[in-house]
């Protein structure tokens, strides 16, 4: 399957997911890859609908695109004002769009998915509010990690897609102790999506019902567009004892080696158009990190789904000069903390957000920061622009090592990043392109 676009706004990515919904109903998908494709003319009428009203338009034209049929058009159109009715709780504009989706043909299963989706809006007709988990609800536990263990990163792969399960396929080669991945589950992190997209993948993948492989997810923007109600679902049904995750940050721990998860995807919500959100840590999950640094005597790898900086995205507004920061000031006021509380330097920290890999040169005091975001969502090679020039306007962007992906047709190979714990405080972290998961294209200690 083509996989659509997707975009940063919590409504649209809901009408996406509310379509995948209704052509799942209707098709006779199979297989652990069943996300409906742009093969499929509602699923491609519905991205050009979100495509114009991420953009802000107001009103969508009445002629399809080229490609889209008139009829698939009008239901596509429909579906999302029906949306945008049920949202403010406009039950006679509702009703009236349900009687021209069934005079148009349109899919009897709209208005029920529909009306199943109203429970991720709040009563404003925004996102519902996230049941986000509090630090002194969870407590200073951590969650036992194995000496030696052999753990699996891997980022923005929630979605759905051959790609996914091929790629997920290759990480079990390397037979992992532990499976992190580092956040996004796509549209927007629904009951359906989690599940389908996320949980019975990776359960048939790794044979979890004969093998006690933990896995943790990371909370991303897209985890959060439908208020974290599938993704807090998620988490709370992964896991055993005593390997539960306790909540949308949390420590993995050995004598010698800790992952700490953090959650950047609460406080990333719709941007401002053509701006980047600035998310940031609750003030006391921050705390509860400092804690666990500062009682540890080991070395700590960190982990997010945003990027503490970046040569290639727009992280802030722009300035008053048109130029663009390179870092997320909140973050890195944040690590410096960090950075202050730990026992050792933090060897390494590892996001995804951005669809790619990179892996910079020291940086804002951190030695290894690392995106390895180049999990399942397709990134086309762009034959006139080098892989490593750096976003115009950014001010003193990061280097980044000449660790380059292959290309396979006209896309980026996707990859993981395998972290396998040594004797003591020995470490390495492998990266591998989904072509190969037994042989590394890049090593490096940590």
């Amino acid at each position: 399957m083509t996989m659509p676009q997707s975009f940063r706004d919590p409504f649209v990515s809901l009408y996406q997911s509310v379509v995948d919904h209704v052509v799942r109903a209707a098709s006779d998908l199979t297989g652990l890859a069943s996300r409906p494709g742009l093969e499929n003319g509602l699923v491609h009428a519905a991205e050009q609908v979100a495509a114009l009203k991420a953009k802000g338009a107001a009103t969508l034209p009445d002629a399809p695109p080229d490609g889209i049929a008139q009829d698939v058009w009008q239901c596509a159109k429909l579906g999302f004002a029906l949306m945008e009715a049920r949202a403010r709780g406009d039950t006679t504009t509702a009703q009236s769009i349900e009687d021209v989706m069934r005079y148009n043909v349109c899919d009897p299963a709209w208005a029920g998915a529909v009306e199943n989706y109203v429970q991720y809006f709040g009563p404003d007709g925004g996102r519902a509010t996230i049941p986000y988990i509090r630090p002194a609800t969870v407590g200073p536990v951590t969650v036992p990690l194995m000496a030696g263990a052999k753990v699996a990163l891997i980022a923005d792969w929630g979605t759905g897609t051959d790609i996914a399960v091929n790629l997920l396929k290759q990480v079990a080669l390397q037979d992992p102790d532990v499976v992190i991945h580092l956040g996004d589950i796509y549209y927007s992190g629904t009951a359906e999506e989690c599940d389908v997209n996320f949980k019975r993948i990776v359960d048939t993948v790794l044979q979890r019902d004969e093998k006690d492989v933990p896995v943790y997810t990371l909370s991303g923007n897209h985890d959060m567009y439908s208020g974290g109600a599938g993704y807090y679902g998620l988490i709370a049904s992964l896991n055993g004892h005593p390997w539960v995750q306790p909540a949308s940050f949390f420590c993995l721990r050995n004598d010698d080696w800790q992952f700490i998860a953090m959650d950047t995807g609460l406080h990333d919500s719709v941007p401002i158009i053509g701006e980047e959100v600035l998310t940031f840590i609750e003030p006391d999950e921050e705390a509860w990190i400092i804690d666990r640094l500062s009682e540890f005597n080991g070395k700590t790898i960190l982990m997010s789904h945003h990027q503490l900086f970046s040569a290639f995205s727009q992280i802030g507004p722009r300035g008053t000069d048109g130029t663009f920061t390179a870092w997320n000031p909140k973050l890195v006021a944040s690590y410096q903390r960090f950075a202050k509380a730990a026992k050792q330097p933090i060897a390494a920290w590892f996001w995804g957000h951005e669809h790619n890999l990179s892996v910079y040169d020291p940086c804002q005091g951190l030695q290894r920061g690392r995106c390895i975001g180049n999990g399942a969502v397709p990134v086309f090679a762009d034959a006139d622009t080098p892989p490593f020039a750096p976003m115009p306007g950014i001010v003193n962007p990061p280097k980044v090592a000449d660790v380059q992906l292959g290309v396979e047709g006209r896309t980026y190979m996707h990859g993981f990043t395998v972290v396998r714990l040594g004797a003591g405080s020995a470490a390495t972290a492998e990266y591998y392109e989904d072509n190969n998961g037994t042989t590394p294209m890049f090593t490096e200690d940590l």
